[in-house]
């Protein structure tokens, strides 16, 4: 967890995080062993050479986007993330079935009919992970608002507010814990009066476009997450190009640019490219804030000893090419109206998340009857 001079930084509250992993998560320790028969004779045992992900921990906190606690024993990210495919799938695991056991216990006595009870389960859920999650990463975990709501800034902010409720009574402080919302401009505003009013951080997901994250930045929201996969996938599945080279990724393209626009114009908001197919699209952003990454690809790294090298440096993106723009309602429908690729994948991205909410309240309802 990071130190930093903004409060706005990976943190919720007046906590605060560095966008640089602590070195005792990141550093490879390397020894050489001394000849104990001859100075003049040759070493034995060659220095082990660090992998890609211990090096890419040197230049960016890396996140596990799991649901699963043994890939973050065995990967020790700084953070984690969660959203309600990760939970669904997490829930149908015997080693869970504990965290089932209380959120039921608790929707039957926090509810009166039975959808409130679905209602009240399925929130303590969502956080009761997260409370298990924070026992295995030392920063922070993101837990996400039912996509059912993504158009309701009221609701949005109630919803949050009652989430982190169930966290303080708990015992986990809000600064632990991030809100995941969409980057909708309802979701974007919801954010703005979290933050502002409630000292509540929130990271902005199912971001595709420039709009989305310039409405982020102006609303201050803590942490921004656009999806470099879903990109690749609209374009692989759209245009005539089917293979990119990672620095030419559409994701990778994105994501640059957004990194680049908010360090050249000093927003405070951090981002986290998030949603990879592939290692070449993590290392082609190399230097990002943070990179949220599966078990898969974690695993991949960390058999890996290929170089990383940095791609995005803050203090180079000073002298980019870019002008600044100001997001207003008006511009931010009519931008996101043009951009196809983003208004199909923010659409798809909300309804696929409010199926799996719809599945994991039908397995709790059913124990509840």
């Amino acid at each position: 967890p990071l130190t930093s001079t903004n409060k706005l930084v990976y943190a919720i509250t007046h906590a605060r995080v560095s966008l640089q992993p602590p070195s005792i998560l990141g550093s490879s320790e390397t020894t050489e062993r001394q000849s104990t028969m001859s100075s003049a004779e040759p070493q034995t045992k060659k220095t082990k050479m660090a992998s890609s992900l211990e090096q890419l921990k040197q230049l960016t906190t890396i996140v596990a986007d799991t649901g699963d606690f043994e890939a973050m024993k065995t990967y020790k990210p700084t953070d984690a993330t969660t959203n309600p495919s990760l939970i669904l799938s997490a829930a149908g695991m015997e080693q869970y079935q504990h965290l089932i056991d209380k959120a039921i216990k608790h929707g039957q006595k926090a509810g009166t009919t039975l959808e409130e009870k679905v209602s009240e389960a399925a929130d303590m859920l969502f956080v009761l992970f997260g409370c298990e999650i924070l026992k295995l990463v030392p920063g922070r975990v993101s837990t996400e608002i039912d996509a059912r709501l993504s158009f309701n800034k009221d609701a949005s902010v109630a919803k949050a507010l009652k989430l982190i409720a169930l966290y303080e009574e708990l015992g986990v402080k809000r600064d632990r814990v991030l809100i995941k919302l969409a980057s909708t401009w309802e979701g974007i505003q919801a954010a703005s009066v979290l933050e502002k009013e409630h000292n509540i951080h929130c990271n902005l997901t199912l971001l595709f476009s420039f709009a989305q994250a310039v409405a982020c930045a102006e609303a201050g929201v803590t942490l921004i997450s656009p999806f470099v996969g879903r990109i690749l996938d609209w374009y692989v599945a759209n245009t005539e190009q089917k293979t990119f080279e990672p620095e030419q990724d559409p994701g990778v393209v994105s994501v640059t640019k957004i990194y680049n626009y908010y360090k050249k114009f000093g927003y405070k908001t951090v981002v986290m490219g998030a949603s990879f197919r592939n290692v070449g699209e993590i290392m082609a952003l190399a230097g990002c804030d943070l990179l949220t990454i599966s078990p898969k690809l974690l695993g991949d790294l960390e058999k890996s000893t290929e170089p990383v090298k940095r791609y995005l440096d803050a203090d180079k993106a000073k002298s980019v090419a870019l002008e600044k723009v100001h997001m207003d309602e008006a511009t931010f429908r009519w931008m996101l109206n043009e951009d196809q690729m983003s208004t199909d994948k923010l659409s798809d991205g909300i309804r696929k998340f409010a199926a799996d909410g719809r599945k994991l309240e039908t397995m709790l309802r059913g124990l509840l009857q």
